[in-house]
Formats: C-alpha cells, sequence, structure tokens
C-alpha cells in the first residue's frame, strides 16, 4: 500500500482484458499528477502494455521521488520502449502543456502500437484548484497544477480515437471536491459525444514543457518509427533546471486562477447537418462523358449515405444558391457576370470560353450550380453558427478550391470554402478566427491567395507538390509559402513531394504541424476543403489514404472550436461510397476500423521531409524545360488532325491522361516524369489559373486529337442540324417527344458529341444521347418484374403510358393527363421510358438517350411487350 492505495485497479483491469477477453494489445494512461509507480512496475518488462504516464516531478522532489519517474526510464528488457514518462519540473502547468504532450509523444506511439483497449489513470488533482497544502501534504504534497476541465475533455477526445473508441476512465487522484467533480463532468461530456469546450487560455507549451518533451522524445526515439526527428544528444544529468522559471513559479500559479464553471454544452437535437441537391448534377462535359469530374460523384456518396443509414441520422437542411453579395466577398464583379454569361451560350462558345480557363468544362447549367454549391455551403454555415446543428458536411459540385478571385480553375468556379468563411464572419459581425484545413491531394491555390494576408484565418493545406511539377504548378504550395504582410505565418503548406502517402503520412502531419498550431490559433470554426482524391484507388491522387485514416482526420479536428466542423466536398474522382466513411453523424468517435499498421511502421519515416522542413528544388524547372520543344511539337501536329470527336475540355488532354496513362503506369514510376494530376502538366505555374489567349490542347499519346472550334463546326455541320433539320425536328416531337413536358428539345444537347456515331447504323429520327449523367438514377427492375401494359397509376388510362427508371411507376404523357411530367416535377426522377416505343427520355437533359446501362429493362420492357427477347441492340 502505498499513495492511499490498496489495489492497483488500472493494473488489474488490464490484466483481466488480457486473459479473459484475449485483448493483446492495452494503453494505460496515467494523467495523475503523482507517477503510477506502482502500474509502471507492474508492467515495466511487458511489450504487450503500452504505459503513459505524465506527472510533476521536479527534478525527483516530488513525490513520490523516485529516477524510475524520470524520462530517461523506458522499460526493461523486451519491454523496452514501452513505459514512457513526460516529467513536469515545476508547478503551474496549463492545458496547453498536456496537450502537447499528449500531440507529440502519445498520439504518434498509440497509433503505432495500435492498442486494442485504452484504460486512463484518471487523477484530477493537475486541476488548478486542487490544494497546495492539506493535513497529510507533508507526506503526500497535492498537484498545484492549472490543468481545466476544458482541457481533460480535450485529452479524453483524443484519447477516444483510439482502439475503436474502447475507453475506461478509472478515477485515482483529485482532492478539491469542486474542482474533481467538474473535471470527471467534462470527461463524462466528452465520452457522451458532447463537443471539448473552447480552451480559456490557449497558446505555445511553456519552455519547461518544451524540454520535457523533448527529453522524452529523446529516450523514446530508438523505439519508435512515428518519432523520427533530429535532436542532439542530452545527458540525463545535463536536464535543466531553470532558475528563473523557478521564480516565476509562483506568478505563473498565481496568474492561473480561471473559473472552472466556463464549460459549456450545448444541447442539440440534431448533431450534424447534410446539404446536398440533385440539381447539381447538371453540371456536366458535353465534350467528354468520362471527365473525371463526373455528375455521378455526388449521387453515388449519397446512395452510399443511405445505404448505411447515415443520412437517415443527419437532419437534412434545404439547399438555396449563393446571393451575389456573398460571391463578392471573394469574387469579382466581372468575373461573376462572366460566369452568369455562360447560361445563354452556344456550344460552340461554351467550349471557348472553358478553353480560355486551365482545366474546365462549362455547360449552361454550370452557373446555377456553382451558385448551389457555394450557397450549401453558406447555408449549413448558418446552421452552425446559429446552433441548429453542431457540424456538418457539404455534399456539393462543381468544387471550389482552386478558383481564384478573377478565374476558374481546376473544375473550380466559386470558391465555395472561401465564400463559407467570410458568410461566416459576415454572421458574427467580426473577425471570427477560422481554421480551413485543406487536405485535397491538389494544392487550394484560390483559397491561400485569398487568405493570405489575413490573419484571421488560418490556412492549412496538405498535397501533392513533387517540387513544384504537381497541379496547379509552381512554387505556390511549397512550405516556404507562409502567408504575407499581416497574414505571414498563418498560411502552412505540407508538401509531399512523391506518391503514395497514405495514413502514417498524414497522422504524422496531423501530429507535429496541424494539430499544435490549430490549438495555439484556437479557432472559433472549422472548415475543411474535403477532397478525397488522396484515398487508395483515385486515378489522378496517387496516394493510399484508406476511409479509416480520413474518419481519425476528422475526429482529431472534433476537438478544436468547440465542435464547429464543416466539411464541405472537393474533388473525388474514384472510390465514391467509402470516401464518405470519415464523418461520423453523431459527431463523437471516429468508425471503429482501425488505421493499417504496416502502414503505420513503413511510411512514418517518409513524411519526415515535408513535416519537418522542406527544401526547394529546381528539379521542376528541368523537367518543365525537357519536355517545351516535343510538346510543341506534337501541338503542331494534333491540329491537323481533324475527326469527329470533342476529346479534351480547358485546353488540356487531362482527362485521356487521368484515364489511361494512370492505370498504366504505377504512382512511383510518375513521380517526377509524368506527374498525376488533375491536368497533363502545365508549362507555366499558377498563371495559367488566368485566362488564356489561346485554345490549343496538349495531345497525348493514344488519344484522339482535339479539334479547333473551326474543325468542331465542320464536324457538327455532318449532322445535318440545320434550320430545316430542325424544323423537321419540331414536327416529329408530337410522336416522339411526348414526355418532354412540352418544352422544345434542346439543340444544343442534340449537338454534343457524345459517342462514336456512324450514320450508317443510326435509325433513330432524332439522335439520342449516348450518355447522359443522369443514368445513375436507373434502378434495378422490381421483382415482380416490368408491365407495359400497366395502367396511368392516376387516371387509369392505357394510352401513350411511361414508365419511371427509379421507381417504376407508370403515368401517362403530357397527351394524354401529363401525370408522367408531374411525377417528374414532384420527384425529380429524371429518365422514363416509353411503354409505345421504348425509347428513353432524361427530362434534365431533355432529350433521348441511348446506353448500354439501358439494355436490361428494354429487354424486360421488349419481353413484356411482344413476349419474346429483344432481337439485337443498337
Amino acid at each position: 500500500m502505498d499513495g492511499y492505495c490498496m489495489f492497483n485497479h488500472v493494473a488489474v483491469a488490464a490484466r483481466y482484458a488480457q486473459k479473459k477477453h484475449r485483448i493483446q494489445r492495452v494503453l494505460i494512461v496515467d494523467w495523475d499528477v503523482h507517477h503510477g509507480q506502482g502500474t509502471q512496475f507492474t508492467f515495466d518488462q511487458d511489450p504487450s502494455v503500452l504505459y503513459f504516464s505524465i506527472h510533476r516531478y521536479e527534478q525527483g522532489r516530488f513525490w513520490p521521488h523516485l529516477k524510475a519517474s524520470n524520462w530517461s526510464t523506458v522499460g526493461l528488457g523486451q519491454g523496452q520502449g514501452y513505459t514512457i514518462n513526460v516529467p513536469w519540473n515545476q508547478v503551474g502547468m496549463r492545458d496547453t502543456d498536456y496537450i502537447a504532450a499528449f500531440l507529440h509523444i502519445l498520439m504518434p506511439v498509440a497509433f503505432e502500437f495500435q492498442p486494442q483497449l485504452v484504460l486512463v489513470a484518471a487523477g484530477y488533482d493537475a486541476l488548478q484548484g486542487d490544494p497546495k497544502e492539506s493535513i497529510l501534504s507533508f507526506m503526500f504534497p497535492q498537484g498545484e497544477m492549472a490543468a481545466t476541465p476544458a482541457g481533460f475533455a480535450h485529452l479524453t477526445h483524443l484519447l477516444m480515437g483510439l482502439a475503436g473508441g474502447r475507453l475506461i476512465l478509472s478515477l485515482e487522484g483529485g482532492y478539491n471536491l469542486h474542482a474533481l467533480a467538474k473535471g470527471v463532468s467534462a470527461s463524462l461530456h466528452t465520452l457522451l459525444g458532447d463537443p471539448c469546450p473552447m480552451l480559456e487560455s490557449p497558446g505555445a507549451p511553456c519552455a519547461s514543457a518544451q524540454t520535457s518533451i523533448s527529453c522524452t522524445l529523446e529516450a523514446l526515439e530508438p523505439f519508435w518509427e512515428f518519432l523520427v526527428r533530429s535532436v542532439e544528444p542530452r545527458e540525463e544529468g545535463e536536464v535543466e533546471e531553470d532558475k528563473v522559471e523557478e521564480e516565476d513559479e509562483e506568478d505563473r500559479w498565481e496568474a492561473a486562477t480561471l473559473p472552472l464553471d466556463t464549460c459549456r454544452w450545448p444541447l442539440l437535437q440534431d448533431r450534424t447537418g447534410l446539404v446536398y441537391d440533385e440539381k447539381m448534377m447538371s453540371h456536366c462535359n458535353l465534350w467528354d462523358n468520362h471527365h473525371p469530374e463526373t455528375p455521378q460523384r455526388i449521387l453515388r456518396i449519397m446512395c452510399h449515405l443511405e445505404e448505411l443509414g447515415l443520412a437517415a441520422r443527419c437532419l437534412i437542411l434545404p439547399v438555396r444558391p449563393a446571393m451575389d453579395a456573398e460571391l463578392l466577398t471573394c469574387h469579382s464583379a466581372e468575373y461573376v457576370e462572366r460566369v452568369r454569361a455562360t447560361e445563354k451560350m452556344k456550344t460552340r462558345e461554351l467550349h471557348r470560353e472553358g478553353a480560355s480557363f486551365d482545366s474546365i468544362y462549362i455547360c449552361p447549367s454550370t452557373f446555377t450550380c456553382a451558385q448551389l454549391a457555394t450557397g450549401a455551403a453558406c447555408r449549413l454555415v448558418e446552421a452552425v453558427l446559429s446552433g441548429e446543428v453542431l457540424n456538418g458536411i457539404a455534399i456539393v459540385r462543381p468544387p471550389g478550391h482552386h478558383a481564384e478571385r478573377d478565374a476558374a480553375c481546376g473544375f473550380c468556379f466559386f470558391n465555395s470554402v472561401a465564400v463559407a468563411a467570410r458568410h461566416a464572419q459576415a454572421i458574427a459581425g467580426r473577425a471570427l478566427r477560422i481554421l480551413i484545413v485543406d487536405w485535397d491531394v491538389h494544392h487550394g491555390n484560390g483559397t491561400q491567395h485569398m487568405f493570405e494576408d489575413d490573419p484571421s484565418v488560418l490556412y492549412m493545406s496538405l498535397h501533392r507538390y513533387d517540387r513544384g511539377t504537381f497541379f496547379p504548378m509552381g512554387d505556390e504550395g511549397a512550405s516556404s509559402q507562409v502567408g504575407r504582410a499581416a497574414g505571414t505565418g498563418f498560411t502552412v503548406n505540407v508538401p509531399w513531394n512523391g506518391p503514395r502517402m497514405g495514413d502514417a503520412d498524414y497522422l504524422t502531419a496531423w501530429h507535429r504541424l496541424v494539430l499544435p498550431i490549430a490549438y495555439e490559433f484556437n479557432p472559433e470554426l472549422v472548415l475543411v476543403s474535403a477532397g478525397f482524391d488522396a484515398a487508395q484507388g483515385d486515378p489522378l491522387g496517387g496516394c493510399q489514404v484508406t476511409p479509416e485514416g480520413y474518419a481519425h482526420l476528422t475526429h482529431l479536428l472534433m476537438g478544436l472550436a468547440s465542435g464547429r466542423i464543416i466539411l464541405i466536398l472537393e474533388p473525388v474522382i474514384k472510390k465514391l461510397p467509402k470516401a464518405t466513411n470519415p464523418v461520423s453523424p453523431k459527431g463523437t468517435a471516429t468508425p471503429s476500423g482501425k488505421v493499417p499498421e504496416a502502414g503505420m511502421r513503413k511510411t512514418a519515416a517518409a513524411a519526415k521531409e515535408s513535416t519537418l522542413g522542406h527544401s526547394k528544388s529546381k528539379t521542376a524547372k528541368a523537367v518543365l524545360a525537357q519536355g517545351q520543344s516535343s510538346e510543341q511539337a506534337a501541338r503542331e501536329a494534333s491540329l491537323d488532325q481533324a475527326t469527329s470527336k470533342e476529346t479534351s475540355v480547358g485546353g488540356t488532354a487531362m482527362d485521356q491522361h487521368a484515364s489511361a496513362e494512370t492505370t498504366k503506369n504505377s504512382p512511383s514510376q510518375n513521380t517526377f516524369e509524368d506527374p498525376v494530376g488533375e491536368t497533363e502538366p502545365i508549362q507555366t505555374p499558377l498563371a495559367s489559373c488566368a485566362d488564356k489567349q489561346t485554345t490549343e490542347a496538349s495531345p497525348v499519346q493514344g488519344a484522339t486529337a482535339q479539334q479547333s472550334p473551326d474543325q468542331l463546326t465542320e464536324s457538327l455541320s455532318t449532322l445535318k442540324l440545320n434550320s430545316a433539320a430542325l424544323e423537321t425536328q419540331e414536327s416529329e416531337e408530337g410522336l416522339l417527344g411526348e414526355a418532354a413536358g412540352g418544352q422544345d428539345m434542346n439543340s444544343l444537347m442534340l449537338m454534343q458529341g457524345f459517342g462514336d456515331f456512324n450514320t450508317q447504323d443510326v435509325f433513330y429520327a432524332v439522335t439520342p444521347l449516348s450518355w447522359c449523367p443522369h443514368l445513375v438514377a436507373v434502378c434495378p427492375i422490381p421483382a415482380e418484374g416490368l408491365d407495359t401494359a400497366q395502367p396511368c397509376k392516376t387516371c387509369g388510362t392505357l394510352q401513350e403510358n411511361w414508365v419511371c427508371l427509379t421507381c417504376y411507376q407508370v403515368y401517362c404523357s403530357r397527351y394524354v393527363h401529363a401525370h408522367m411530367v408531374h411525377h417528374h416535377e414532384a420527384s425529380e426522377h429524371p429518365l422514363v421510358l416509353s411503354c409505345v416505343d421504348l425509347s428513353t427520355w432524361c427530362y434534365v437533359c431533355q432529350a433521348y438517350v441511348h446506353h448500354q446501362d439501358l439494355q436490361e429493362v428494354k429487354s424486360a420492357a421488349h419481353q413484356s411487350k411482344f413476349g419474346e427477347d429483344m432481337p439485337h441492340s443498337h
């Protein structure tokens, strides 16, 4: 028996878990102000138990007065490296000191250790207010520290991301009853999923804490790959005993008297808001139906959220378009009007306008969709700041983080995250402190430029850089870019100089840079540019972040800003279903899937260059210069190769490069010579995001050559869409357009070059689209089958009925009672099939569609109507 203790509850619980429940790895965290020597001695030779203690030590002068309590003690035998001591050598240590020790030491080691159970020796005698003197203080002195209940809430939150959330707090010390009750309740709030309160006194850890942390890191570095760092060797006898700090100890203690009743937890019926509108799928590429920024992205995400039951646990918020006043906070009036003008442009004008920007395609719905995407982000900000919800996610497109003040760039038109940040500050009526974390695999050049001189917005980006050769090219994403003027230091770039960066690399950056800086900044709102193109399997990113990895990144950010965090979708190219898993609608612990152990140990050292300092290289200039002459010759050759199919948008051949080259070559083979990005390597850094004066393409081997606007006009003329043909088409709509809701066929959609149509093989009175972005809305045929003889569900007529290919309900055409038109307006289901001629019509595209994805339902309809299988397919 020693120090008020009879039995070692945590030690017994650890052994019980191992023997009874076959737990192989247990993490014990001891944050009691006194060192838990009994627990340490129990497991100091056992590598199955990782023991971490953070305690008052004062060079051995504080109880229990043991040398084994110092940082140099790391375990014995096979247990070496599995004992961690962080000794505090002065009183008055604050929340920031404790959090710094967790971020720099405990969390990296714990993620590498991968515990299956976390036990906390939860003493609260480090809270401010714990008595400096008591009757027994002469033999068991008390805390004299300055931690707060909010601080312990944050420590609890950090631990909840481990072991699939299997976390147990077992009470130890704490001798001020009021402070003890507040500390325990704060931890329990966190365990119940309530947000962590904001810290009252944020800042950097004190000098003494930094020294203790550095000494502990030095002792542990040989045992844990996650702690790879550069340190100068230090002898134990050289540990500082700073007289200046000792003189200030009393002042530090007296100054740390914050009220214990400052913690507040919101009572919310709905924790997580979700904004989504299928109308944003209308923005599509008229020239390339294989473009990676496809409309199906958001629908696939929503379908997966519904399958998992996550959407039902969110508050679905209505989407509204962004107002001009909101857009003008980040974009110029001239640019907004320029994008608006595209609504009335013809096909050739749209192509020319898209080609004037970098990596941009435009259609008549682009402006409306971009307005909705930005307005959705603003609506979510309103819901979070008003307390309607605690956090949220915006499933939106087109994306926004590449968009500059005066230019579209990289699939982006309006910078949704930037506009949302300014909207939040406008609502608050002051310069609200906002943290923007951009984990998209591409650098958010537009967002960085909009806030680089603003200290109220901290912008942090982790991205593929490849020494300036990865999109958007140039040195804007280098680690040396830290902002300017008053915003110096408020831009943080973590550039990856190669592919295959995974969970371990991102978590290393989170622990060493993102979270320490974020805690010091103490944001009041967190916005995430949530691109998931660093995910495993994405064809453009070439990285290996898992869904579980994104879950951990999200969870760790949720400790900031009292849980007020909003994820705004940026580009997601592949692996769409799992890309949504990181969002936790309850706003609590992350999904139970763990970060892979192998990835942790294998790639931790690879992140060192980017996280501890990035040295600029001249490789980018060399690579770019090397391709200048060959690229120019290829361009000239491509202008002589006119075809009838449009294959590139925005003056690049990016799509063929993404779909063909990245499936043929592994990321490691392309690191510098053939970088994979949102576009093929462009030749002018960042300036390419402004208007370009040419529309020449950079062809890729094996891809169809791009046509000039004049050649496009010539090829379109072969479709014979002249005035006479259009008159004929209008006369035929009475027979073929009964589902069109009374609107004229959209000649724009008929002019697009989807597919390789051979006029000898096409027998339609009106040539249908070979693809449309709404094919994903076609659902499987019901188990009872498809009956083309079924009457209209509303009026019972058997004349000219149509089948909805989403819900398979049957309604009559507009020439009868227009019930199918009414059904579309109410449900927004886009595709229907005629029970008369088995044609399919898309309401959104205002065109007929013929595609392989419709073959099964057409075959079933043919069998129902004619009693035999379909003889052939076109």
